[in-house]
């Protein structure tokens, strides 16, 4: 299950989450958080769902379906975030994935100011995967995370918050490699893929996050999950459409078989 925000472009939120579940040969599942009315430009408008619907979505699937694993990505407002966590919590969902979306990549917020604190301190005791960008663990380890070394001390406190697993994604630091630090606790792993030179990089943050809980949720444990959630989002980005004027979104059906085109 994926619990975010609709993106109107097909490239983030809901969509992506879908066409990668898919990719991977597993069921999804969703409960809107946000309808967002955006392109590769940038987001023009965006509207929150009631809490209790939010709420209601998740409840009715994982009572009649279940879920094996899920994620969470935009939340848009403390309310939501507290919803969410309340909600996972109760029911006992496992699994769980958080990336915390804040900003787009056009810079629009999607996370609304405040909300940080209760999605450290409510959702990621929570998760079994936090996925933060640099400016994310920024945020939520409290100080800027602009080297290798400063990738893993946010590994470090996202960890002391409460997430069993923290992956800080390095794609937006300089070189010839995309490095992302993943940490467990005890370990650092250090996950490598050549740099893609390509402006269709528009949700990728959302198909990384769903990518593992699909990982997950096919009995993968969170290491090789990570690892082949790394593979698959490099072979989206340079296999992207060239779609819209701005970034692009990438090919989340990169190696999916066409026989119905």
């Amino acid at each position: 299950m994926t619990i975010a925000g609709s993106d109107s472009s097909g490239g983030a939120g809901i969509q992506a989450d879908l066409k990668t579940f898919a990719a991977f040969g597993v069921y999804g599942m969703s409960a809107i958080t946000a309808i967002t009315a955006q392109n590769t430009l940038g987001v023009a408008a965006a509207q929150e769902l009631p809490t209790a619907l939010i709420a209601q979505q998740i409840e009715v699937v994982a009572e009649d379906i279940g879920v094996d694993a899920l994620k969470t990505g935009m939340l848009a407002s403390k309310e939501i975030v507290s919803i969410v966590a309340a909600t996972v919590r109760r029911l006992g969902l496992t699994n769980l994935v958080v990336d915390p979306v804040m900003v787009a990549k056009g810079g629009h917020p999607l996370l609304a100011p405040g909300a940080q604190e209760t999605l450290a301190r409510e959702l990621l005791p929570l998760a079994t995967v936090v996925t933060p960008n640099l400016y994310e663990a920024s945020i939520l380890a409290g100080f800027p995370v602009r080297s290798l070394d400063d990738m893993k001390r946010a590994a470090r406190a996202l960890v002391a918050l409460g997430a069993r697993w923290a992956v800080v994604k390095g794609g937006h630091l300089e070189g010839a490699e995309a490095v992302d630090v993943v940490y467990d606790g005890r370990v650092f792993t250090l996950l490598r893929a050549p740099r893609v030179q390509t402006r269709s990089t528009h949700g990728t943050g959302c198909t990384f996050s769903a990518a593992i809980a699909a990982g997950l949720a096919r009995g993968r444990a969170p290491l090789p999950a990570c690892e082949r959630a790394k593979e698959y989002v490099t072979a989206a980005i340079a296999s992207a459409l060239g779609l819209g004027k701005g970034q692009g979104p990438t090919n989340h059906l990169v190696g999916v078989s066409s026989r119905w085109a």
